[in-house]
């Protein structure tokens, strides 16, 4: 049913409520009726007359009708009360119900916060509506016990502003609610970005995004500007219902003396109108449309009609509201960019196993250069990243290592787009950093996975802009190593709780999802963390034998570095570059990194922020991390042998 017609019901079934009310709201209507007359017959039979005492007995009788009319409303307070308690109770039921039911997430939230709403504003529309009707009914049978001259000229322009804002009401509450939906729509979206700033960055999404919200913010502004048209109305129902009985009255004021209307029934109709009238219409205006708005959006929210016109076919405003894809992606290689920057791998090998990329085309620019690139975080700090020069060649595979905090994912950050160096260019591909070209052709992969809600292969296909065909996506899960829990999620159309996931898991959509995209530079900032050492192997063979590609690993271990054909040792604003022997043989700092994973005999686990010690590692077979579970202390406490000179604890990369 609609929600009237479930609030006529709501009354009828509570009749006797609705007796109590009426009765104790005609004695509170007592007081309007004598403050007009009273004061009319003070003035004519009284004080004009030359008799004082009448005058005060008539200003007595209006003052003692004040007090029983104070009675009358402290008893209608409780009527509306029994009410209102009746209407909050059902509403808990049914959204109780409904959560139970249908297992529904917002139960909770509409139990806590629409229901109190409704509870709220219904006791406000039932008592400004009860008390502008009986207030006007007063008033208007004072003023045809004064002179019927008096209703002729107070009630026309009161039942035509009373009537214009009846009109307003439903347009209102449609538009209340369109404006709601639309104000939801961004806080949805904003919730569902603001996590993921990081990759949208990376991956040069900036512009889809903004266009995204740009569209949720246009429809809130299209709502805003159509509530706003509507509520003019409700200004001018006002004027015309209580103010302009006020302006006809003053001026027919010599037409009325002349046709008997005395000097007492004048005063008291202006008293009518300027003390009971316009206040009750005024309260009706801005609690009715406002209050009365709500209260309808929030009953449809709560106990929804399926025969009940949607929001969204309010021609005025669907257009605005048109549905966003979820999914956020970067744009593909622009057209205009050569065709040999941009190697677009074929559907991958099922083969893990490492092999030759292919060689760049002849002319072709480095997937990655740095010129003197200066980079500080802040006008007085040391620079963390010194006049660094960098040239990777297409298909290149390297490894940045060094003590934590040296400087490791600023350098990722800064070829990412994510910060921008004081001096010196980066480009990738030949696209200068930052820009929509050089966006389109790198992807990284940051330490904490990005994964959200919908099904794997949306997730997987995010940075595609059109669906991946499901063998290359198969293929690319068993390349990665992502093939086992693909499986066991139901396959790729299966829906992904991100919050059911480990952290290892996580990460291994993110490295397919990177696997699968057109970037042919690819960006771990330590982005196999959480993954146990054969599933991290697997994972860095398979970008390193992705077809055009080029991958910069931030290693947290010292094996990544070993698989890696260059080696890129950061050491304060010192670096060096080499492969593996050749570092060992001059650089003091690398030994000393290989040296202590050599004393250790084996890689030790790394801190995964489980606050309760213990957490998953994805193994290479995703066993639902059953066969590995490593317990650790807090995360300021660990150390990661391999990666810390100083023995230092792990933190973030500087």
């Amino acid at each position: 049913m609609t929600v009237y017609r479930y609030g006529l019901r709501f009354l009828r079934d509570r009749w006797r409520v609705v007796v109590r009310l009426i009765a104790w709201s005609v004695l509170e209507t007592g007081q309007t009726f004598l403050m007009g007359y009273a004061l009319a017959r003070a003035l004519d039979d009284g004080f004009l007359a030359g008799r004082t005492g009448a005058g005060l007995g008539w200003l007595g009788m209006g003052a003692l009708a004040v007090c029983v009319g104070a009675f009358g409303t402290g008893r209608v307070y409780g009527a509306v009360a029994a009410l209102v308690e009746p209407l909050r109770d059902a509403l808990v039921r049914r959204v109780v119900a409904r959560g139970v039911r249908e297992g529904d997430g917002a139960a909770l939230s509409g139990l806590t916060q629409q229901v109190e709403i409704a509870r709220d504003t219904f006791a406000g529309v039932v008592m400004v509506s009860r008390s502008f009707l009986f207030t006007a009914a007063g008033a208007l049978i004072g003023l045809f016990s004064l002179d019927p001259l008096l209703l002729v000229v107070v009630a026309p322009p009161l039942a035509a502003g009373v009537a214009l804002f009846a009109v307003t009401l439903r347009p209102l509450a449609r538009r209340q609610e369109v404006f709601l939906v639309a104000d939801e729509a961004i806080a949805d979206r904003l919730g569902t970005v603001c996590p993921g700033l990081r990759d949208i960055t990376a991956g040069g999404a900036e512009a889809r995004v903004a266009a995204d919200a740009g569209v949720r913010i246009d429809a809130e502004l299209g709502a805003a500007r159509s509530l706003a048209r509507w509520g003019i109305l409700r200004v001018a129902s006002l004027a015309v219902g209580g103010q302009l009985p006020l302006v006809l009255l003053l001026a027919t004021a010599p037409w009325l003396l002349d046709h008997g209307v005395s000097a007492g029934a004048l005063v008291g109709a202006l008293a009518y109108v300027t003390q009971s009238l316009l206040p009750a219409l005024q309260n009706l205006v801005h609690g009715l449309g406002t209050s009365g708005s709500r209260l309808a959006v929030v009953l449809r929210r709560l106990a929804p009609d399926p025969t009940d016109p949607a929001v969204a076919q309010d021609p005025e405003t669907t257009p605005r509201l048109a549905a966003v894809p979820r999914p956020i992606t970067p744009a593909p290689p622009p057209e205009e960019a050569d065709p040999a920057a941009v190697q677009r791998p074929e559907a991958p090998s099922a083969d893990p196993a490492p092999e030759a990329a292919a060689s760049p085309p002849p002319g072709a620019p480095p997937a990655l250069s740095l010129s003197a690139v200066t980079f500080a975080y802040g006008p007085a700090s040391a620079p963390v990243i010194d006049n660094l020069d960098l040239r990777l060649p297409q298909g290149t595979h390297l490894a940045v290592v060094g003590p934590s905090g040296i400087g490791k994912s600023t350098l990722a950050g800064l070829v990412a787009g994510l910060l921008e160096p004081g001096n010196g260019t980066i480009r990738v591909c030949g696209h200068r950093v930052p820009g929509s070209g050089a966006a389109a052709h790198r992807v990284l992969i940051p330490q904490e996975a990005y994964v959200f809600t919908g099904t794997l292969a949306e997730n997987l296909g995010q940075s595609r802009p059109d669906p991946v065909p499901e063998a290359e996506l198969l293929a690319a899960a068993d390349a990665v190593g992502l093939a086992g829990l693909l499986e066991r999620l139901g396959g790729p159309t299966a829906e992904v709780d991100p919050g059911a996931l480990s952290a290892g898991e996580r990460q291994l959509i993110a490295l397919t999802r990177a696997y699968l995209s057109y970037a042919p530079l690819v960006l771990l900032d330590e982005a196999t963390c959480h993954l146990d050492p054969a599933a991290e192997a697997r994972a860095e063979r398979a970008f390193a034998a992705r077809p055009g590609g080029t991958l910069v690993v931030v290693a947290h271990r010292i094996s990544s570095a070993r698989r890696a054909g260059k080696v890129l040792v950061m050491d304060g604003q010192r670096v060096d570059l080499g492969d593996h022997e050749a570092l060992l043989a001059r650089s003091s700092l690398y030994r000393d990194l290989v040296g202590t994973w050599s004393r250790a005999g084996s890689e030790p686990p790394l801190p995964l922020r489980d606050p309760d010690g213990v957490d998953a590692v994805a193994g290479a077979g995703l066993p639902r991390d059953g066969r590995h579970v490593v317990a650790y202390g807090p995360v300021g406490q660990m150390e990661t042998a391999g990666d810390l000179r100083d023995g230092g604890a792990l933190g973030g990369e500087g």
